[in-house]
C-alpha cells in the first residue's frame, strides 16, 4: 500500500486538513472553521484550534478509508506564540500575529538587536513573536511568572500530535529573534529583554521528524502507532513549498489581496531598505520574500460580476500600451518604499481596457520585485511559480509571463495543508524536500513567453519604471 502524508493548516479562520499519497494525489481534505469573536485579530484559542484539527482529522481519515499514514506535519501563521505552564497547557489564549498591542515594545526589540549587533533579521514590528511575548510579560507578570516555554501556533498542534511542544523550527523562530544563520537565540533576547533562557525552544530546519504520533491519538484516529511527526514551517513557506519553489533560482508569486513573492538564493540577501527578509531552507539555502500593497483586491471590489466578460475581451487588447498601477491603498512598501504611493491609471477607458491595463501594472510591479531581488542577491531568477487568486486567468498568466520573460508554473494544489503534507514527506519518504517536491506536485498549467509580445511588453515596462521615477516612488539610477 502506498505511503501517504497529513498535512494540517491552522488558518486565522480554520483548521484544513490534507492527505496526500506518495504520488502527489490529494486523496482527502476536510476544513473546519473557527467560531471567532471580535477581538480574534487579537487572540484566540489554541483548545479550539485542536478540537477543529481533531475533527477535520477523523473525517478525513475515516473517508478514506484503509491507508498507511506515514507522516505528519503543521503549518500555521508567523508571528503567532502561546505561553505554556508546566504542564504544557496554555496559561492565556495565542497572541495572534495582527494584534498590534505590542507595536510600542516592537521599538525596544529592534532596538536591542541593533544594540546587539546583530545582521540578519530586525524586521520586528508588532506582527513579530519576540514583541508579543515581551509584551505579554509586561501586561500579565502574575502569569510570567508560571511560563515554562514560549511556542508557535504550529508547535502547539504539534505538541498535541507528539507529546514534544520543546521544538520548533527555522520559519516560525526567526520573527522570535532566533538567528538563522549562527544558529542560535541571541543573548541579547534574555540579557537585554525580560525573557529567560529557559523559555525558549530547540530550533531545527523545518521538515525534521521529532517523535511520532502519541498512542492514545493513534488508538483515536484509527492509526499505526509509528506516525512520524515532523517539525513544521510557516503558511507562507509552506504555500512556497506547494507551488513548487523549493530549489534555488525558483520563486513563487502569490497574487491574492496583494502581491507576494517568495524565493530560494544559495546565499543570505541583506536588504539595506528592509524589503525583502529571509528565512532559513530547510537544506541551508535561504528563502527570501517580500510583499508589495499593490496584488488583486481591485478585482472583486471593481470587476464583481463582468469578470468572465472583461478577461475574455482583454485577451484580445494585449500589450495595452497604457500605464496603470492598481494601487488601492495609500503607500508602498515592496518591491520599493515609497509612502506617497497613489495608484493610477488613464481616464476614459472601458472596463475590459481598466482590467487589461491593471493586470500589466501588477506585471510590470512583479518585475521590478525580480530586478530588484536579482541585483542584491547576485543570482537569477529561472522560472516563476504561481499561486492565488490572480493566478485562475490565462490572460494574465500570459501577460506576466511575457512581461518577466520567464517560464510561469501553476501547480495543482497549492495550499498551506499540501505544502504541510509535502514537508512531512521530505525526510520520511524522500531524501530532500526538493525531491519530495518534484514528486508530490503537480503541474496543472504552465505558460512559456512569446518572442514578439515580449519585445512589445520590454518597451512598455520600461515606460512605466520612467513613470514611477517621474512620480518620485523610486529613485530609479
Amino acid at each position: 500500500m502506498a505511503d501517504c502524508f497529513l498535512g494540517i493548516d491552522i488558518g486565522t479562520q480554520g483548521a484544513r486538513v490534507v492527505l496526500l499519497d506518495e504520488h502527489g494525489n490529494v486523496l482527502g481534505s476536510s476544513e473546519e472553521d473557527f467560531a471567532l469573536t471580535g477581538d480574534s485579530r487579537e487572540e484566540q484559542s489554541p483548545v479550539v484550534w485542536w478540537d477543529s484539527c481533531l475533527r477535520s482529522l477523523q473525517t478525513v481519515l475515516k473517508a478514506a478509508g484503509a491507508v498507511t499514514v506515514k507522516a505528519v506535519s503543521v503549518t500555521s501563521t508567523s508571528g503567532t506564540v502561546i505561553p505554556l505552564d508546566g504542564n504544557h497547557e496554555p496559561l492565556h489564549n495565542a497572541i495572534m500575529y495582527s494584534d498590534k498591542r505590542s507595536a510600542e515594545v516592537a521599538k525596544w526589540c529592534k532596538q536591542a538587536a541593533v544594540d546587539a549587533g546583530i545582521t540578519g533579521y530586525l524586521g520586528f514590528n508588532a506582527s513579530s513573536g519576540l514583541s508579543k511575548m515581551v509584551w505579554f510579560v509586561q501586561q500579565y507578570p502574575e502569569k510570567a511568572n508560571q511560563i515554562a516555554l514560549w511556542i508557535h501556533a504550529a508547535d502547539f498542534v504539534i505538541g498535541k500530535l507528539s507529546g514534544r511542544y520543546n521544538v520548533t523550527d527555522y520559519t516560525n523562530a526567526l520573527k522570535s529573534g532566533y538567528d538563522v544563520k549562527n544558529e542560535n537565540w541571541p543573548a541579547y533576547i534574555y540579557e537585554q529583554l525580560p525573557l529567560k533562557k529557559e523559555w525558549l525552544q530547540m530550533v531545527v530546519p523545518s521538515g525534521t521528524p521529532i517523535g511520532t504520533i502519541t498512542p492514545e491519538l493513534a488508538g483515536l484516529l484509527g492509526l499505526n502507532n509509528d506516525v512520524v511527526v515532523v517539525a513544521g514551517m510557516t503558511d507562507g513557506c509552506a504555500s512556497q513549498v506547494a507551488s513548487g519553489a523549493v530549489n534555488p533560482g525558483d520563486w513563487n508569486t502569490t497574487i491574492g489581496t496583494t502581491l507576494v513573492v517568495k524565493g530560494v538564493t544559495r546565499e543570505e540577501i541583506i536588504d539595506p531598505e528592509d524589503r525583502l527578509y529571509c528565512h532559513r531552507h530547510p537544506e541551508g539555502y535561504w528563502m527570501p520574500g517580500g510583499a508589495s500593497n499593490t496584488g488583486a483586491d481591485w478585482v472583486s471590489q471593481e470587476f464583481s460580476g463582468m469578470l468572465d466578460a472583461v478577461n475574455a475581451e482583454a485577451a484580445t487588447l494585449i500589450p495595452t500600451g497604457l500605464m496603470a498601477y492598481p494601487l488601492r491603498q495609500d503607500g508602498e512598501r515592496f518591491p520599493f518604499i515609497a509612502p506617497q504611493a497613489r495608484g493610477f491609471e488613464p481616464e476614459g477607458l472601458t472596463p475590459a481596457e481598466r482590467f487589461a491595463a491593471n493586470m500589466e501594472g501588477v506585471a510590470y510591479i512583479e518585475r521590478y520585485a525580480f530586478e530588484l531581488i536579482e541585483k542584491l542577491s547576485g543570482e537569477k531568477v529561472n522560472a516563476v511559480y504561481t499561486a492565488g487568486g490572480g493566478s485562475n486567468s490565462d490572460v494574465w498568466l500570459t501577460i506576466r509571463s511575457n512581461v518577466l520573460n520567464k517560464p510561469v508554473y501553476k501547480m495543482k494544489h497549492v495550499t498551506g495543508a499540501v505544502g504541510a503534507a509535502i514537508l512531512a514527506a521530505s525526510k520520511t519518504r524522500f531524501s530532500s524536500l526538493g525531491e519530495a517536491t518534484v514528486a508530490l506536485t503537480q503541474i496543472e498549467k504552465e505558460i512559456h513567453p512569446d518572442r514578439e509580445l515580449t519585445q512589445r511588453y520590454q518597451k512598455d515596462y520600461l515606460r512605466f519604471v520612467t513613470m514611477l521615477a517621474e512620480k518620485g516612488y523610486i529613485n530609479d539610477k
